[in-house]
């Protein structure tokens, strides 16, 4: 029983009844007008539904009153931009009527056959030609009737309500060319979000590994000489890492800001000073015009190369490491090696190896991670077109 009245406690129910009603005060200026065609409302639905602008203000009324409050209602806010969009407002604006009339006759009639067996059980009828009363029958059968109309009443509305919204969601939801966008700018947030985890990852990842590694060496070498070099590398690292992180929440205040900002292969001296600060024996070699590489590629790049000396440094610590970058054939090659370790990753497991993975997938080309002849090898490959 509850759940049958549960309706009525429910802001809904009214506010959709009031959606409905609307029509019904349009349709009675015209009555006032012309009764005799009481046509005429739904005739001028249609080239009114034609009009762009008309699916906006529909949408606007159908979420805050049909479904106020839900986060994802189903119905689009946008003007038509296709005939179709068009016809279907306008096939939307007959339901609306149609839907608005039906709840009107309820909502008038219902409530006046039950006056009207109320005093015709007390032996007073007040409309002996209402069609809803039946002649003939005692007077108390006519007071045990009185609730069914208001029953129906509340039925109706409810009934009606559920229908005019889902109504609402098949005609005024968003095409099939708005979904397509709602879905492809999705997909661009998700896509921003990887990117920014991936941009943490790497710059804050590095900084830290780079602060760890000098802080045990400084602390274990006993020279203050040693030390104090140490500490300039650590200094210099925290200084790049918060440019680095700078740029990254750049990207979550200013969504439109360009991402020419990020470091390049350009910048990869920096990497490596950072790698030799910290102990390890960079032999790097750079060959083919590095600074023609396009923008996404070379940025990509930089962070491959980046989290690469990165898990040097974290499995492998100061060891020699040998660092190849090449551009030739329309191809970008980056290649790092270094003695394998016992405490090496293996291929496949890491977020750093993932995402270098990843970093290549987007681009078109390709990544091997993993041990070769005795070395520990990233070694990637990306097409410049």
């Amino acid at each position: 029983m509850g759940r049958l009245l549960r309706p009525l406690l429910r802001g809904t129910t009214y506010t959709r009844l009031l959606h409905l009603w609307v029509p019904v005060f349009v349709v009675s200026v015209w009555l006032f007008i012309d009764m005799s065609r009481p046509w005429v409302p739904a005739l001028l639905a249609v080239p009114a539904g034609l009009i762009p602008a008309v699916r906006t203000g529909e949408g606007v009324q159908a979420q805050l009153l049909l479904t106020p409050g839900e986060a994802s209602p189903g119905m689009s806010t946008a003007p038509s931009s296709t005939w179709r969009d068009r016809w279907r407002t306008v096939l939307w604006l007959e339901i609306r009527l149609a839907l608005g009339a039906a709840v009107a006759f309820a909502s008038v009639w219902l409530p006046i056959t039950s006056a009207d067996l109320t005093a015709t059980a007390l032996g007073h009828p007040q409309f002996d030609d209402n069609p809803l009363l039946w002649t003939g029958l005692p007077a108390w059968l006519y007071g045990l009737l009185v609730p069914l109309p208001l029953i129906a009443l509340y039925a109706a509305v409810v009934a009606l309500g559920h229908m005019v919204t889902a109504a609402a969601r098949r005609l005024l939801g968003p095409s099939a060319a708005e979904q397509l966008a709602a879905l492809e700018e999705r997909t661009e947030q998700l896509l921003e979000r990887t990117r920014i985890a991936r941009e943490l990852h790497d710059s804050i990842g590095h900084a830290l590994t780079v602060a760890v590694v000098q802080a045990g060496a400084a602390r274990t070498a006993g020279d203050p000489a040693f030390t104090e070099r140490a500490l300039v590398a650590i200094e210099e690292t925290g200084r790049a890492a918060l440019e680095d992180l700078e740029r990254v929440l750049g990207v979550l205040r200013e969504s439109e800001r360009p991402v020419s900002s990020r470091p390049t292969l350009a910048d990869a001296e920096r990497l490596l000073e950072s790698a030799r600060a910290s102990g390890a024996k960079v032999d790097a070699e750079v060959t083919g015009p590095v600074d023609t590489v396009p923008g996404p590629v070379s940025r990509e790049g930089y962070r491959i190369l980046q989290e690469s000396l990165t898990n040097v440094l974290r499995h492998a610590g100061a060891v020699p490491v040998r660092v190849r970058v090449d551009v030739a054939d329309g191809v970008l090659t980056l290649d790092v090696r270094n003695p394998l370790s016992g405490a090496s990753p293996g291929p496949g497991r890491g977020s750093g190896l993932r995402g270098i993975r990843e970093r290549a997938a987007l681009l078109g080309g390709r990544a091997r991670t993993g041990a070769d002849e005795g070395d520990w090898q990233v070694r990637v490959e990306l097409p410049l077109r």
